[in-house]
């Protein structure tokens, strides 16, 4: 199936890592760029957190990080993001009440079919990720080492640490403290709880620095309350709830170990990833902290650590405002892809 602005592929009685069975499930996918006939120029780009594929493209064109005039570009929508399989759009009986968990085991393992089927796409030049799509890219080099030459992991993680977990539970309670939560679903969209999760969410992702320095004015923001109001609340306020409790279960889960090929062992995990690799946090990302990054790095045979030293906190991963740390990215990508 297919409309103007994506395609989706559909998979029949989809078991999923946790045991569910999806009777229907679907990614929703689209591309960017000319395959090659030997399909040797594929970029896989999973999505972030909250963010469907039109949020992110932004990062593809003639000149920016990834260039379609040269490279095959796939975003394929993880699981829970409202586009493909989510709590918004799952067919009886799942719904909002009774959602299955979604696992970066289960985005992977239908990306890889996707590709093969739509494509006969079976190895990767690259997958590249932002947050959320950094643990898909790091899921990726240890799922499947054999199919993926590189990976650029920007501001994420391989497993989840305890300190992101204790953010994503501030991010949980603000959302569920709506006056519409049911205890497993809410009754109406919660309106009063995406502002909230919003207003937590921004003084996560944004360093201290960033706030004394005002930079949200360089964004084109008149003051705090509009760069709130307009960038945090409006961003969490379009997007379904349950679907959003989906997302935070998964990345709550994200583990490259937590499987039956590494049963837990994260060092053997990470070894096994033989891809090059370019590991970037943000020199101030309060959650996917650089130390948690260097330690993960130096456990991955063929990787190098390069922090963005940037005080744009975690959104110096998606600079959408500011071109200094895309022009970083720029260069990473541009150095393993020559390479």
């Amino acid at each position: 199936m297919a409309s103007a602005d994506h395609r989706i592929f559909e998979i029949e009685n989809l078991t999923l890592q946790r045991g569910i069975t999806l009777p229907r499930a679907q990614i929703t996918y689209k591309t960017y760029g000319r395959l090659a006939g030997d399909k040797s120029n594929v970029i896989l780009y999973p999505t972030s957190y909250g963010a469907q594929h039109h949020d992110t493209e932004w990062l593809i064109g003639p000149g920016r990080v990834l260039d379609p005039r040269e490279w095959f570009i796939v975003i394929p929508n993880m699981f829970g993001n409202g586009l493909s399989s989510s709590p918004s759009n799952l067919d009886a009986p799942f719904g909002p009440d009774r959602c299955p968990t979604f696992t970066h085991w289960d985005n992977v393992h239908a990306q890889r079919r996707m590709l093969e089927a739509e494509f006969g796409i079976e190895r990767l030049a690259m997958v590249y990720g932002w947050s959320m799509g950094a643990q898909q890219a790091l899921h990726w080099g240890a799922i499947f080492p054999d199919r993926v030459e590189r990976i650029c992991a920007v501001c994420g993680s391989a497993r989840t640490s305890i300190h992101n977990k204790v953010f994503l539970e501030g991010v949980r309670a603000a959302l569920t403290g709506d006056p519409n939560w049911r205890g497993d679903h809410f009754a109406a969209h919660p309106v009063r709880g995406l502002r909230a999760m919003g207003r937590v969410y921004a003084g996560w992702a944004m360093s201290q620095a960033f706030y004394r320095e005002k930079l949200y004015e360089q964004a084109g923001f008149s003051s705090l309350e509009d760069f709130l109001v307009r960038s945090w609340e409006a961003n969490f306020l379009r997007r379904d709830a349950h679907d959003l409790l989906a997302g935070l279960e998964t990345w709550m889960a994200s583990d490259i170990s937590d499987n039956a090929l590494y049963n837990g062992d994260l060092a053997a995990a990470l070894g096994a990833i033989t891809a090059r690799s370019i590991v970037m946090p943000s020199r101030t990302d309060l959650y996917f902290t650089p130390e948690d990054s260097e330690i993960e790095t130096a456990m991955m045979p063929n990787a190098e650590l390069r922090p963005i030293e940037s005080i744009w906190g975690h959104r110096a991963g998606n600079p959408v405002f500011n071109p200094e740390d895309e022009a970083v990215l720029r260069r990473a990508v541009a150095e393993l892809l020559v390479g």
